[in-house]
C-alpha cells in the first residue's frame, strides 16, 4: 500500500477567494423530469459534436445541443424498456466507422450501447453482477470503454464487437463498490479506479494488449472470447480515509475526491521492483465546501485547464488546475439552485458549464465577455 510522503512536502491548498478570472452567468435552466439526473457529459470524442451533450436520469438517456445565446435544443431521447432502470452514468464513444455511440449503465448492471445515428440499441453488455457506477471512453481508441461496478470489478469492453476483453478484479482488486474509473490521457495501457474501499488503484493492460487488439478482429461469438482477469494493480494508494467517488488523470498525476470537501492532486511514485508498492506525494488541494456526500463527480475541459465541481447546496466551484497555489476561477451560485449537483460538464474550451441535479434540473452557465 502506497504511503504518504514525509514532512516538508506539505500540499499547497487553494484559497476560496474567487479570482474572477472568468465570470459565468446562468443562461438556461431545464426541468428534465422528477427523477435525479446523475450524469451529464459533452462529446469530446468527435470534433463535429463538441457542443452536444447527454444526460441520464431514471430510465432515460437524453441528447442535447448547446446553441448560441444559452439555447439548449433536445436532439433525441432514448427510454429503456425497463421502467425500473435507473442510469447512473453515460459516456460518448464511437464505432470504428465513426458513428457516435452513447454508452449508459446503472442499477440493472446492463450496459446499453445506443447508436446515436439511428437512436437504436447497438448492443447490450451483460456481465457485471451489480449496478454500474461509471463508464469512461478511451480517447485515443474511442471504441474502447471501461466500466466500474458495485460488483467490485472494472471491465474493459469493445463497443464495436461487444466483447468483454479484460476484467480488473481478484486478489489485488477492489474490496467494495468501484465508483469511478479513468483512462490515462496519453498512455494507452493505464487506467485508474477508485471506490468504497477508500483506495485508488492503477492498473496496466500492457501485457494483455494482444487481447485488446484481438477484440477488433474477433469473428466468433463475443461469449467465446478468452476474456482475461487482471488480478493485480501496479499501484495502490490510500490518499483518502473515506469513499473515493471520482478520479481523473491530470497527465501522470491524479485528481481524486472523497467526502472531505476537497479535490486532491497527487503523484503516484512507483517502485519498479515491487508492483503495488510505492509512495504518494500529495501536491495540491482544491477546497469544495459542503461537498461531504458521496457520488458527486467533477469534470474538466478538454485541455485540463480547469475543473468544475458542484456541491450538495447547488453551488459550483471552478478551479484552475495547472496553477500553484490553486486559483479559484469562479464560485457559481443561483438563488433557485439548491439541490445537490451530481455532476458537471465543462465544454471543450471551458466557456460553458453544465450541472445536473438531484431535483431533475439541468443548469447552463456561460462565460460573460469582459469588456
Amino acid at each position: 500500500m502506497a504511503k504518504m510522503a514525509g514532512l516538508g512536502c506539505e500540499p499547497v491548498v487553494g484559497s476560496l477567494a474567487p479570482s474572477k478570472k472568468r465570470e459565468y452567468r446562468v443562461t438556461n435552466r431545464l426541468q428534465e423530469g422528477k427523477r435525479p439526473i446523475y450524469a451529464v457529459v459533452f462529446n469530446f470524442v468527435d470534433s463535429r459534436y463538441f457542443n452536444v451533450f447527454a444526460t441520464v436520469g431514471g430510465n432515460r438517456v437524453t441528447v442535447y445541443q448547446c446553441l448560441e445565446g444559452g439555447v439548449i435544443a433536445v436532439l433525441q431521447s432514448y427510454i429503456d424498456e425497463d421502467k425500473d432502470e435507473s442510469f447512473y452514468t453515460v459516456s460518448w464513444a464511437c464505432n470504428i466507422d465513426g458513428t457516435p455511440f452513447l454508452v449508459a449503465g446503472g442499477i440493472n448492471g446492463i450496459i446499453r450501447v445506443i447508436d446515436a445515428g439511428n437512436e437504436k440499441i447497438h448492443k447490450s453488455f451483460v456481465g457485471h453482477g451489480d449496478s454500474i457506477n461509471e463508464i469512461r471512453t478511451q480517447a485515443l481508441k474511442p471504441s474502447l470503454v471501461v466500466s466500474a461496478s458495485k460488483d467490485e470489478s472494472v471491465r474493459l469492453w469493445n463497443v464495436h464487437t461487444g466483447i468483454c476483453i479484460l476484467i480488473f478484479a481478484g486478489a489485488g482488486g477492489h474490496r467494495n463498490e468501484v465508483l469511478s474509473v479513468d483512462f490515462h490521457p496519453s498512455d494507452m495501457y493505464r487506467i485508474a479506479s477508485c471506490g468504497m474501499d477508500n483506495t485508488v488503484k492503477i492498473w496496466s493492460m500492457k501485457e494483455f494488449w494482444t487481447y485488446v487488439e484481438k477484440s477488433f478482429t474477433w469473428t466468433d461469438l463475443p461469449s467465446k472470447f478468452p476474456t482475461k482477469y487482471v488480478q493485480f494493480p501496479t499501484f495502490i494508494a490510500s490518499v483518502h480515509s473515506n469513499y473515493v467517488d471520482c478520479n481523473r488523470w491530470l497527465g501522470d498525476f491524479l485528481l481524486s475526491k472523497s467526502v472531505d470537501n476537497e479535490i486532491v492532486l497527487w503523484e503516484p511514485k512507483m517502485k519498479e521492483q515491487s508492483p503495488g508498492e510505492g509512495s504518494v506525494d500529495i501536491l495540491q488541494k482544491y477546497p469544495v465546501p459542503e461537498c461531504d456526500i458521496w457520488f458527486i463527480k467533477f469534470s474538466c475541459d478538454f485541455h485540463f485547464n480547469a475543473a468544475a465541481i458542484g456541491n450538495r447546496e447547488g453551488k459550483i466551484y471552478v478551479w484552475e488546475l495547472q496553477s500553484s497555489p490553486p486559483v479559484l476561477i469562479a464560485r457559481l451560485s443561483h438563488i433557485q439552485s439548491k439541490s445537490p449537483i451530481r455532476q458537471t460538464a465543462m465544454s471543450f474550451d471551458g466557456s460553458t458549464i453544465l450541472s445536473c441535479c438531484e431535483d431533475g434540473t439541468i443548469w447552463r452557465w456561460d462565460t460573460v465577455a469582459t469588456s
